[in-house]
Order: structure tokens, then C-alpha cells, then sequence
């Protein structure tokens, strides 16, 4: 059996190793547009693993970032991956926030995460010396790696299992007219028994040009990073976070070490001019035109105004990122922080305005689709590999 994969990020990639380790296909081949596999959302991410907290207990994520955690910790300790237990805080500015916390531990106590604790403000300053709140969450499981290592590690074992990893190459559409076939820019047809779709960005998009339904919509939000300055890194020990407001669609700014050691602020998350826009001035006008387009963003833009604006007046702003650093960690100022990365998100928007919450994951004639894998994709990556994998092998 042959399973041709669309995409070599860090989805493609973990599935594509799992069918060639495990002998799941007899070849395996992986089809990358860019000239290396994980550059896109693989590449460009914080490197949180997460442990769970947040996710509706039975969901899809909620399953599968639990189940995937194991796997990437295993798999990281095997394969000399960098892995950091730093752990996570949720803090909480007010007692509004604060009451939102039990909801939070209940959530996450049901969906298994391990040691949570609400912590008061002297125990908060134990766990985060700078941080400082009413009250906090604390989640000693969870942890940072390397995502663009793990994707990297994910290839190295395709090509050792005898499978490739080609690069360089653009699929333009997926045939189901009886065995399924990749098509490529050029006219090349792919031919395999079961195909994986996991464009991220480009999903919908490859979806349509496949015949597939055109909802739900992928829409590109850049989020921007400020870091922390070196000699100011030593006042974050870990992951520290605002408690999320349920009524708003963006988490808004947080702290967050990376295994090299920077320690990261942000990110916003602002309307990026292109699919693959790092930058303010990238701009795809065709893209951008069918962004707008969205009914889906319309009607998001229409319920969340002030959401929006503030995320945008963040965008590029030093002072204002700041500002929502020293919520969490009084005594940040602008002046602490310097230019970082950028990434950008394929956020599934349905129709009605809302971001599509969970995985969705779809399969038919052979051929399965990824149609939206946010966070915490990454961290359930070895675990949406398997459910993939099952639903090709149904």
C-alpha cells in the first residue's frame, strides 16, 4: 500500500513517520511546496507542549493532546529532542478572574492533566518570584521543546524506513476518481492508495480546488512577538499566562521561555495580509480580498470590535505589548523588550463567526483531510497521526 502525504510540517511529517515505522503503507511518500519541511506554523511557534487545561472534556483535542503529550515526551527523551517540564501559571488580576479558575482546574482535572493547583499570591510567588495576582493555576506538567527539531527528527525517520520526503513541490488538487491521486503544479499525478492532506494553511483552499466543501475557511492571524532583553530573561521561570476570557475570541498577550532560553512575548493576533504573511508588508491582494470576504470574519469583526481593535493596536506597538506583559509581571516596560518572531495561525472560521474550537478531521474514498488543527495541534501531533492513520485504515 502506498500513502502519498500532503505537507511537511510537523502533521504530515508525524504521520508519515508512524505509517512507514509502524508498517502501516508499504512506501510512503511526503510532498513539501517549500524547499524544507516545517517552516510554516512547525517552524515558527513558541514550543509550548500543552498539558490540557483549557479543552471541552471529551473533545477531540482534549483526547488527543492528552494522549499526545506522552507520546512527544517519550519520543523526545528517545531521540535527544529538547524537553523542559517548566510549568505553566494562570494568572489572575481580580477576583472576577480568579472565580474562573475552579472552572478551569475542574476542566482539567477531567481531562487528566496531572498536579493542578490553585495557588494564592504567596504560593504564586514561589512558583513565578515576578508574577504577581490575586490567585493562580498552576500546571507543573506543563512543558517547551523543539518543534522544528521533532518535525526534523519525524523526517530523518521516513527517509531511514525508505520512504521520501519531497520537497520543492506544489499539489494543486487531490483526485478521487477511483484510486486517489496528487496532482502537481506541472501536471505530475502522484498516484497512492490512501492520501493525507495536512496543508495548514492552504487547507481550505486545496480543499475547493479538490472538489471539497468550501467551509470551513481557513483565515491567516499573524501573531507578532516581542522577547524579553537577556539580561531581563531571569524574571520568568516558566509559562506565564492571563486567565482566558471565554466571551473573547484571543487569549491576548502571555510570557513564555523557550528552550533556548529567550523568553517570549505575546503574541497579538491581527488579519496577516497573505497566507504566509510574517510581515505588515506582505500582502497577497487576491488573498486578502477573499479573507474580507469571509462572512465568517465579518461576523467575528461585528461581535468582538473591541477584541479586534485592541489586537491590532498592539501590532507593532512596543508600549502597548508592555503594558500587557506588566498585567502579569509588574516592572516589564518597553524598553525590556526587543523584536522577535512572527508567525501566522490557519484559524478555521465557520460561517457564523466562530472559531472552530476542535480538531476537525475528515476522510472519504481513501483520502483524509485536515481541515483544522490549531493549537494544540503540535503537542497532539503523534496522536492525531494515529487517529488519521485509523480512519485511512477504516
Amino acid at each position: 500500500m502506498r500513502l502519498v502525504v500532503v505537507g511537511g510540517g510537523i502533521l504530515g511529517l508525524a504521520a508519515a513517520r508512524l505509517a512507514a515505522v509502524e508498517g502501516f503503507a508499504d512506501e510512503v511518500v511526503v510532498l513539501e511546496k517549500e524547499p524544507a519541511p516545517a517552516t510554516h506554523q512547525t517552524g515558527r511557534n513558541s514550543g509550548v507542549v500543552h498539558a490540557g487545561l483549557y479543552y471541552e472534556p471529551g473533545s477531540l483535542k482534549a483526547r488527543l493532546c492528552r494522549r499526545g503529550v506522552g507520546l512527544l515526551r517519550d519520543y523526545c527523551a528517545a531521540n535527544g529532542v529538547p524537553w523542559e517540564d517548566c510549568g505553566k501559571v494562570l494568572v489572575a488580576g481580580d477576583e472576577v478572574e480568579a472565580a474562573r479558575l475552579e472552572g478551569i482546574a475542574e476542566r482539567a482535572t477531567a481531562n487528566g492533566v496531572p498536579g493542578i493547583e490553585i495557588l494564592d499570591r504567596a504560593s504564586l510567588a514561589a512558583v513565578e518570584p515576578h508574577a504577581s495576582g490575586v490567585a493562580a493555576l498552576h500546571s507543573p506538567t506543563t512543558a517547551i521543546t523543539d518543534y522544528a527539531a521533532v518535525a526534523r527528527s519525524f523526517a530523518r525517520e521516513v527517509e531511514r524506513a525508505g520512504g521520501q520526503v519531497r520537497t520543492g513541490v506544489r499539489v494543486v488538487r487531490v483526485e478521487q476518481a477511483g484510486a486517489p491521486a496528487v496532482v502537481l503544479e506541472g501536471g505530475e499525478r502522484v498516484a497512492g492508495d490512501r492520501v493525507l492532506v495536512c496543508a495548514g494553511l492552504q487547507s481550505d483552499l486545496l480543499a475547493r480546488a479538490s472538489g471539497r466543501p468550501a467551509d470551513p475557511a481557513i483565515i491567516p492571524f499573524r501573531g507578532e512577538y516581542w522577547a524579553l532583553r537577556q539580561q531581563r530573561a531571569g524574571l520568568v521561570r516558566g509559562l506565564v499566562y492571563p486567565v482566558p476570557d471565554p466571551g473573547l475570541p484571543f487569549l491576548g498577550v502571555h510570557l513564555t521561555r523557550c528552550v533556548d532560553g529567550r523568553v517570549l512575548v505575546g503574541p497579538n493576533a491581527v488579519l496577516a495580509g497573505a497566507r504566509e504573511g510574517y510581515r505588515r508588508r506582505d500582502i497577497d491582494r487576491a488573498e486578502l480580498r477573499r479573507s474580507l470576504a469571509s462572512p465568517g470574519l465579518r461576523r467575528l469583526v461585528a461581535r468582538h470590535p473591541r477584541a479586534v481593535a485592541a489586537e491590532l493596536g498592539r501590532s507593532g506597538s512596543r508600549r502597548l505589548f508592555a503594558r500587557g506583559a506588566a498585567r502579569l509581571v509588574p516592572g516589564i516596560t518597553a524598553g525590556d523588550l526587543e523584536p522577535s518572531v512572527a508567525g501566522v495561525r490557519a484559524q478555521a472560521v465557520d460561517r457564523d463567526g466562530t472559531l472552530v474550537e476542535d480538531f476537525r478531521l475528515e476522510s472519504a474514498g481513501g483520502v483524509a483531510w485536515v481541515r483544522n488543527a490549531p493549537s494544540p495541534a503540535a503537542t497532539a501531533s503523534m496522536a492525531i497521526a494515529e487517529e488519521l492513520l485509523g480512519q485511512l485504515s477504516g
